[in-house]
């Protein structure tokens, strides 16, 4: 008889002081390895090279094409140590971050399992083309409705307004920290959700529950496929209840 799998906990969206997060690498990895998680998604920025409106903002932090080797190889070394440590899975990949003062052009994608440098000079559509011709699982991050977009710290509306842009990636940040971006489930998008990770509060917060295997190639098919992933809300723990 097929047994059915425990679900892994997962982060799939996490950055560190390769771009604009706070802790280190080594930080990041031993905060999610402590925490009792068994899958760390890294994914730092990666931009336009005329991206001058996240450069004043971010101070221009981001993984470019001149170091991208040393990045990856960063993330595959403390990916050993946290796997010998905290049998934790580390994944790497980056955030395809599309930045523009007009919300409707504005997207940004995880990119699960990406392991080489995807640029967006020729355009976040390329980008996407480009990412998952390369294997990585595509996930549209913080999806606000053009409503509030403009008012968000990411302006990120062009997943909400453009319907062609979806069949780009494979799911769709429902929950995004504490945020809930409900257009998603209504247009019956499949969900994941994400802390984002930038500083250490985002520790508890929204997470993907994926009942896969322990290694990188089990869980990016996974997040490619129209299975089901699970979402839990690591701030606010479920109670059980003895049956009476």
């Amino acid at each position: 008889m097929k047994s059915k799998r425990t679900p892994l906990l997962c982060e799939l969206h996490a950055h560190t002081t390769w771009s604009d997060g706070e802790l280190s690498l080594r930080e990041l990895v031993d905060l999610y390895g402590l925490s009792g998680f068994d899958v760390l998604c890294v994914t730092d920025h990666v931009v336009r090279s005329d991206d001058r409106w996240r450069a004043g903002r971010e101070g221009g932090r981001s993984v470019t094409q001149a170091i991208y080797d040393d990045y990856l190889r960063a993330v595959e070394q403390e990916a050993s140590r946290a796997r010998a440590r905290y049998d934790l899975l580390v994944v790497p990949g980056l955030e395809l971050t599309f930045d523009d003062v007009d919300p409707a052009r504005g997207a940004h994608a995880v990119a699960v399992g990406l392991r080489e440098h995807v640029g967006l000079d020729d355009g976040f559509e390329t980008a996407l083309a480009r990412a998952r011709a390369a294997g990585a699982a595509l996930i549209a991050a913080h999806p606000y409705p053009a409503a509030l977009a403009a008012d968000a710290d990411r302006t990120t509306a062009r997943w909400a307004l453009d319907a062609g842009l979806a069949a780009s990636v494979d799911r769709f940040e429902l929950f995004n920290r504490a945020e809930c971006f409900h257009w998603v489930a209504a247009a019956g998008l499949p969900g994941v959700a994400s802390g984002d990770f930038h500083r250490v509060e985002h520790l508890r917060t929204w997470k993907t529950l994926v009942p896969a295997a322990r290694d990188e190639e089990a869980v990016v098919a996974y997040l490619r496929s129209d299975r089901p992933a699970y979402l839990a809300d690591l701030a606010a723990p479920t109670r059980l209840r003895r049956a009476a």
